[in-house]
């Protein structure tokens, strides 16, 4: 009876002892609620929450996901005392601001009291989204006609997810059809023409579409590279190019190295031959090889869509030649009535297989005899007791012929030292020597007269050019020198000029390194024409050397002296600047015209070889050759302009009208800040005009300086940042389908550019924050130079663009427009959450209601309305002088009324003049 007595007792005991040790669970250790299963969808915000009671001091709860903890999500406990003085509730909260594929799985709270772990149930989150690309379609090149495949692969959740192929934005599958399943695999037999290829994955959340892969139909590598003949220096080749698909084979470029391993790859320096052949010529001649030489030869064809792949290399070889140089070192003995003749081989290239020598012969009044002697080096000769001297020379030869023969060797065989080996021009030495010394002294007499002759005329050239320099006058019996200068003719010119204009003396010493002899600018071919003026080509003639230049005529009238004065003034201003992002200018020349008053100026730039910026932007999308320009190129561009800005800045200059458009590009592809040149180009709908003044480029000017006519260096600020907005959206019209004359009134409603499809968000945060209302909020070039060299810092190195992928999140009968009417352009979205923190109330100005517009990121909106809240003092001082700035000008309900000029120049504060 006692054994069973204990085991009845024992889990009574145990009980007590949980239940009763202090610190411990209530309930059996268990949660009192657990973390519930949870489906939703990528993005979206949630809390997990679990609880449980507890006696004594509350204990930490830990969140763990699949058994591991949870460290990257807030998390957050509360504590809820109960009736019971040691009892409290505990609350674990697990909150999830934007999940994500990784938070999916399977959540759990744990306690751990003396090391005993205590667990709430699973609770499992799911995650629903639209499709997402782990493989997309790629950009490469083909043979046209070649089969290949192409891989889509997609995958939710939720699954499964089916993929429809586009070629050409064109369906080629249905939904239904078995190869729509993902991963998808499509298999093209070939194409003749360039495509693109993308796909559509689906599932029940919605559709995403793929990045489009752009795929190059090349031509096939030419066929049947022969040799048609050869000489010593060249060789003829033939060929026939490739099939090209739908694109006609223009080019075929030959290539030829000397003889090289098999497995030796080629590098240009290699190459001993390059050149382009048009078709239809299919064959070629190469010229300017070596004889008897072996050579590898291989051919590519061009098509507009690009080369195809290189052939084979073909191992030709040249004909053999005849050797550059005769046998050396000729030598002979006579022995009797025996000549010994012997020779070394010829020193230069033989130019093929050396077939033997040959000898010749000759003495006396006797005729040349000539013996082959083959490939020996030696021979001998009988002599005849009649010859009184005897020569003899020797020649190599090849299959292609005798080589040069040597000097001719004499023997004098009747003096008693016939032995004695003479050359050709040793018997020179037989001459009497008086004659060359008559030869000598009449060479030197002549030689003597020809130098006396150019002195004489170097002397009157000098005289001719600087009058007597040196002229002997009877002043206490010294010579006296009178010095003229070399360039007084243009210097009183100059000088002339600028005293007729009645320049100030201070201003004219300035000057001396500005003005530029009109008569050394030579004008060429028209490059641009707009409002201002007119740019041409031109070449400056320097001392040493002549310069490519752009010349800038001006349109505009010099009436005053005072203007006249301003203009110099500015010019010797910018003379000054030496940074490379700025525009340096080399000079100002001035020309009369044939109507009366002051000389129209001339403004002389550096010549810039891609032009102005918002061109190069342009042609880049929709030129007839359209190029990608990478993230870190229009990164690039961006730094340079902020640092030539900043540059200015910090010499009190305000530019006043800072746009892609005056930004110009050099052969380095350096942007410079300029405000002359191709930039003063006038397109009708960038600039605007108010009554009779100049046009002003409204979608670039800050607000204030369309209100007030007030222009800083913070106005330029509101400038670079939709310099930005132009170069990331590669040449775009800022505000598109706002008028210029609304520009004002919708800017002070709070609008503001949208980001950019493709633009990074902190790119668009800079962005935003020049177009602050309140100046002072606005951040300075310094500032914005750093900020754009550390994102550009941070770019990874380049690669293939990347297609934006568009998603409609907006709900059916959804408006794409809010109540007002926002106009802008597809595809912009909000601002990054970065932007949150800054002071609307600098943004956008109040309107009663003070409701909050949210902005659809898919349908055409391209603005940030900002939400409206309550105004600020400053706020309402700004609106204030606004309002009554806009009182005080409005004309016939046309708008507000905006500044009366711009000028084209830049501009200096009038306390730095």
């Amino acid at each position: 009876m006692g054994i069973p007595f204990r085991q009845l007792l024992m889990p009574v005991f145990l009980s007590f002892c949980s239940t009763w040790t202090p610190g411990s669970a209530q309930a059996g250790g268990k949660f009192h609620e657990s973390p519930r299963n949870i489906t939703t969808s990528l993005g979206k915000e949630l809390t997990l929450i679990c609880k449980i009671y507890w006696v004594g001091p509350a204990p930490e709860i830990e969140w763990l996901r699949d058994g591991e903890p949870v460290d990257e999500h807030d998390t957050n406990q509360i504590q809820v005392p109960m009736d019971t003085d040691d009892e409290v509730l505990v609350v674990g909260e697990l909150r999830i601001s934007k999940a994500q594929l990784p938070d999916m799985g399977g959540y759990q709270c744990a306690v751990t009291a003396d090391d005993v772990e205590i667990l709430s149930d699973e609770g499992y989150l799911v995650l629903e989204g639209l499709p997402h690309f782990t493989e997309e379609p790629q950009n490469f090149a083909v043979v046209a006609n070649q089969a290949f495949n192409l891989t889509c692969r997609a995958q939710g959740p939720p699954d499964p997810v089916r993929v429809i192929w586009l070629q050409n934005d064109a369906p080629l599958n249905l939904l239904q059809d078995d190869m729509a399943l993902s991963p998808s695999t499509l298999s093209i037999q070939g194409l003749n023409k360039s495509s693109t290829f993308s796909c559509e994955a689906h599932n029940k959340k919605g559709v995403t579409t793929s990045k489009t892969g752009h795929i190059r139909v090349l031509p096939d590598k030419p066929q049947n590279l022969h040799l048609t003949s050869k000489k010593t220096d060249s060789l003829d080749i033939s060929w026939t190019p490739g099939f090209g698909g739908d694109y006609e084979v223009t080019v075929c470029t030959v290539q030829a190295t000397s003889f090289m391993e098999d497995n030796h790859s080629v590098i240009p320096s290699d190459l001993i031959y390059k050149q382009n052949v048009r078709i239809p010529l299919e064959s070629h001649t190469i010229p300017g090889l070596e004889p008897f030489t072996e050579y590898r030869v291989r051919v590519a064809c061009l098509t507009s869509e690009g080369m195809s792949q290189w052939t084979d290399w073909a191992v030709m070889v040249t004909e053999e030649g005849v050797p550059d140089s005769p046998p050396a070192n000729v030598t002979t003995q006579v022995n009797g009535t025996i000549a010994v003749v012997w020779w070394s081989q010829p020193a230069g290239q033989v130019n093929g297989i050396l077939r033997g020598y040959r000898v010749a012969y000759q003495g006396d009044s006797y005729s040349e005899e000539v013996l082959d002697v083959g490939l020996t080096n030696e021979t001998t000769v009988n002599l005849t007791l009649s010859f009184a001297n005897f020569s003899v020379r020797v020649s190599a030869y090849t299959g292609a012929g005798d080589g040069p023969w040597s000097e001719a060797v004499i023997l004098i065989l009747n003096e008693p030292k016939a032995q004695e080996v003479i050359s050709e021009d040793a018997s020179i030495g037989h001459f009497s020597w008086h004659w060359w010394y008559v030869v000598v002294a009449i060479s030197g007499a002549i030689a003597c007269a020809i130098l006396v002759a150019v002195y004489i005329a170097r002397l009157r050239r000098k005289e001719t050019r600087f009058g007597e320099a040196f002229e002997p006058m009877m002043e206490r019996g010294e010579l006296v020198v009178r010095y003229r200068a070399q360039r007084s003719y243009c210097r009183r010119t100059m000088e002339a000029t600028l005293n007729s204009l009645g320049i100030s003396d201070d201003l004219k010493e300035k000057l001396q390194d500005v003005m530029v002899d009109r008569h050394k600018l030579a004008l060429g071919k028209t490059l641009g024409e707009g409002e201002f003026g007119s740019v041409m080509a031109g070449q400056l003639t320097q001392e040493d050397y002549i310069l490519k230049v752009a010349v800038k005529t001006m349109k505009i009238a010099i009436c005053t002296r005072s203007e006249m004065e301003d203009f110099l003034r500015e010019a010797a201003c910018m003379k000054e600047f030496d940074h490379p992002n700025v525009m340096r200018l080399l000079g100002v020349c001035l020309q009369n015209v044939e109507s009366e008053g002051y000389p129209s100026p001339v403004v002389i730039l550096p010549f810039m070889k891609h032009g102005d910026l918002h061109s190069y932007l342009l042609y880049s999308r929709l030129g007839d050759s359209p190029h990608y320009l990478p993230v870190q190129m229009l990164v690039k561009f961006m730094t340079d302009i902020a640092r030539g800005m900043e540059y200015l800045s910090n010499k009190n200059f305000i530019h006043r009208d800072l746009a892609a458009r005056n930004c110009m590009l050099n052969e380095n592809m350096t942007v410079c800040v300029a405000d002359f040149g191709l930039s003063k180009k006038i397109y009708n709908g960038d600039y605007y005009r108010q009554g009779r003044i100049s046009k002003m480029p409204v979608k670039w000017i800050a607000i204030e300086s369309l209100a007030d006519r007030v222009y800083t260096t913070k106005s330029d600020v509101w400038s670079f940042g939709v310099t930005m907005w132009e170069i990331a959206t590669r040449g775009q019209t800022p505000y598109p389908g706002v008028e210029n004359s609304e520009i004002y009134d919708y800017l002070r409603q709070g609008n503001r550019l949208k980001q950019p499809p493709d633009c990074l968000d902190g790119i668009y945060t800079l962005m935003f924050s020049c177009w602050l209302l309140s100046p002072k909020e606005r951040p300075g070039f310094e500032h914005l130079r750093c900020e754009l060299e550390k994102i550009q810092e941070d770019l990874p190195d380049l690669q293939d663009p990347e297609e934006i992928l568009y998603v409609n999140m907006e709900e059916p009968g959804s408006q794409s427009r809010n109540d007002a009417g926002e106009l802008g352009a597809v595809g912009g979205s909000e601002p990054p959450d970065s932007l949150k923190h800054l002071p609307c109330s600098f943004l956008s100005a109040p309107t009663k209601g003070g409701t909050t517009v949210t902005a659809d990121i898919h349908p055409p909106g391209r603005y940030v309305l900002c939400p409206q809240h309550e105004t600020t003092r400053l706020l309402s001082e700004s609106l204030e002088s606004l309002n009554q700035t806009e009182n005080a000008s409005q004309l016939d309900g046309e708008g507000p009324a905006l500044p009366s000029t711009v000028h084209g120049v830049l501009y200096k504060p009038p306390h730095e003049q």
